[in-house]
């Protein structure tokens, strides 16, 4: 048994007041509060300062994902409620960038509110500016909590995107507790977010304005993106008692060509933007290890094998990345499609990720499991003073930069 599934749940548990959670984002992005840890001290600023706690040797990497209308809410015919959310594509792609361009019908991994009146097909209208078009929805077969939903619709010109993105509300968090607004739509959104396909918001981002970003680039400090499609499973909470009971949820992951070419030319100190993109990159060097080691199933990181296969935290990163370089090359592929169940805890060996800039996170969670890899029990000191200086916790809360 690796020691990392013994680990137990309850130590990483803390009283978070229910006035201490961020329902709504502050006016302006960058006008969030910034926890910067560095060297043992803490100081406290705000986001806006970011650009003044780096240096030109430093390269920042976003998620460029993008929050998918995911919510839908429909009535059966003796006019219950059922919420149907969607949480990834099975057919006739389960490509997350593919998907949303198909046409009728498709079949996606939904969760069901209010299941037991979901009898029949249900039907729902969506409309447009010059046509109305009726979808319908068949609910299918019920595997881990989540049901098989097939959506169909009779015009072929039509694709999954368009109607749901005019459809669908925002999926907040499940502790927002509040209605989806008009400006969540923006809100809940990162700036620079580009691909859809994630059913939550990779929360670190939103903090970034354009003025940030620009005065990062002014100061010489390196962006760059990857894509990581955030699930429903980010939320999912630990109610097993040790974490080796926990189940990872899966997630597709988007790498191009031109950015391993980067991180072999670059080799700036890493700051990840997000608990999403610190798993995409570490998710990045376990498949260039797989390659090398000819591990079956490359681009499927399971959740345990970074820590059950010695060999595999044994490669250079950069003799990693070279691996993928290669492959891409010899394939002529100039985007990696992937998927990751890597679950960060504390004795990680990290390869890619130097530092991160991240939200405050739920006790008793895998993200405050990750955060652990990264400050040690120095998390508690971090987050008692987060506490007693009113920071603003959760998706909508402020943000950390731990160096």
């Amino acid at each position: 048994m690796i020691p990392q599934k013994d680990i137990l749940i309850d130590d990483f548990s803390y009283e978070l007041p229910e006035d201490k959670i961020a329902y709504f984002p502050v006016s302006q992005r960058d006008q969030s509060k910034l926890l910067v840890y560095q060297n043992g001290q803490i100081t406290d600023a705000r986001f806006s300062d970011l650009p003044t706690f780096l240096t030109s040797d430093y390269r920042l990497i976003f998620n460029d994902s993008k929050v998918i209308h995911a919510r839908l809410l429909v009535h059966n015919a003796t006019g219950a409620a059922i919420e149907i959310f969607c949480l990834e594509p099975l057919k006739p792609t389960p490509e997350i960038a593919k998907a949303f361009s198909q046409s009728s019908p498709v079949t996606w991994k939904c969760l069901v509110g209010n299941a037991k009146r979901w009898k029949q097909p249900l039907s729902f209208p969506v409309d447009f500016e010059d046509k109305t078009l009726m979808i319908t929805a068949t609910k299918g077969e019920c595997k881990d909590g989540a049901f098989e939903v097939t959506f169909s619709w009779p015009d072929p010109a039509i694709t999954l995107s368009e109607w749901l993105e005019q459809y669908g509300k925002m999926p907040l968090p499940p502790y927002i507790k509040r209605a989806a607004e008009k400006d969540d739509e923006q809100r809940y959104q990162t700036v620079y977010a580009r691909y859809d396909g994630s059913v939550a918001a990779p929360t670190a981002g939103l903090h970034f304005s354009d003025n940030v970003i620009k005065a990062l680039n002014n100061k010489g400090i390196a962006t760059d993106y990857v894509t990581l499609h955030v699930g429903a499973g980010t939320f999912k909470p630990v109610s097993c008692e040790r974490i080796g009971d926990h189940y990872m949820h899966r997630e597709q992951i988007v790498i191009s060509k031109a950015f391993i070419d980067s991180l072999l030319t670059d080799r700036r100190k890493i700051i990840a933007v997000g608990t999403t993109v610190a798993r995409t990159l570490e998710s990045l060097y376990l498949i260039g290890a797989k390659l090398k080691l000819n591990r079956p199933s490359p681009f499927e990181i399971e959740q345990w094998e970074a820590y059950e296969d010695a060999e595999l935290s044994q490669l250079d990163p950069f003799e990693a990345l070279q691996e993928i370089q290669e492959y891409m090359a010899l394939h002529e592929l100039q985007t990696l499609y992937a998927a990751t169940k890597l679950m960060i805890v504390p004795g990680y060996q990290r390869k890619i990720t130097q530092a991160i800039i991240t939200n405050f996170h739920q006790p008793k969670s895998t993200l405050l499991l990750l955060i652990s890899s990264f400050l040690g029990d120095k998390w508690k000191e971090v987050y008692a003073h987060a506490l007693s200086h009113n920071y603003r916790f959760l998706s909508f809360g402020d943000s950390n930069l731990y160096l």
